[in-house]
């Protein structure tokens, strides 16, 4: 009797848990555990209280969508999600060209079919571009019924931000988003629109180390823009807001 109640009890919570969506985020510094180190915190450790479903954060600091993938991460995230999981997908800041090679560096451009051959420690090595590692991320995604979103890179801080359109990784996360069906959110835009109704002072002290990594204070404020930003799309992500992203300030763009 006692077994039979426990395995009623137990199919009765997994009825309502054991197949509930979870949403894993990937990205860098600017969104993993511990940001950049030095009293600094990704946007990611903060985004969980704005929604119904488990948030499990997987940004790794120092990555790029060309190292996320060559080091077998995104291929670990294949190996665990299960059809109508979601996951966020926010690149851009380790992604710029370096000469020599770094291991991070992606090929310039946005097409998928693009190579460039680096010398990465010493070894020859074929690069992609931007969009090929985040595209095809996506669709490996997709072929296991988990949908996507594709976040732009987040400013780094200086006042005055220029437009999104200023920063070409913005473009290649929006054409990722539009090429493979999945959605976006202009991450950039919206945690402008934050600094910008904050103020340049205060902003300032969101930055203890240097005008990438984020304090605590700002990560929350970070999050709270890619909160904004999906709540203001057609993502169906949204309906998994909970009723913190209610009272988020500033409205869409």
């Amino acid at each position: 009797m006692l077994f039979k109640a426990f395995t009623a009890t137990f199919l009765l919570l997994c009825a309502a848990t054991c197949n509930a969506a979870t949403l894993y985020l990937v990205g860098d510094s600017t969104m993993a555990i511990g940001g950049g180190g030095s009293g600094t915190e990704g946007w990611g450790q903060v985004l969980a209280p704005f929604f119904t479903i488990p948030v499990v954060d997987k940004a790794i600091a120092g990555r790029s969508a060309r190292s996320y993938t060559t080091e077998g991460h995104f291929n670990d995230l294949f190996a665990i999600v299960k059809s109508g999981d979601w996951v966020v997908i926010e690149f851009g800041h380790n992604d710029g060209t370096s000469n020599p090679d770094n291991g991070r560096s992606d090929c310039p451009g946005n097409s998928v079919t693009a190579t460039c051959t680096v010398v990465d420690n010493g070894v020859s090595v074929v690069t992609h571009t931007f969009n090929f590692y985040v595209q095809n991320a996506v669709t490996t995604l997709a072929s296991k019924g988990v949908k996507t979103v594709v976040s732009s890179v987040t400013p780094d801080n200086g006042f005055p931000f220029g437009p999104a359109s200023s920063n070409r990784f913005v473009g290649f996360a929006s054409l990722a988003a539009s090429r493979t069906g999945a959605d976006f959110v202009d991450h950039y835009s919206y945690v402008v629109q934050a600094y910008n109704a904050l103020g340049e002072k205060t902003v300032n002290t969101f930055y203890p180390i240097d005008h990438t990594h984020t304090s605590a204070a700002g990560a929350l404020v970070v999050a709270e823009a890619f909160v904004k930003g999906l709540s203001c799309g057609t993502s169906k992500l949204k309906a998994s807001l909970s009723s913190a992203s209610k009272n988020i300030p500033n409205g869409c763009l």
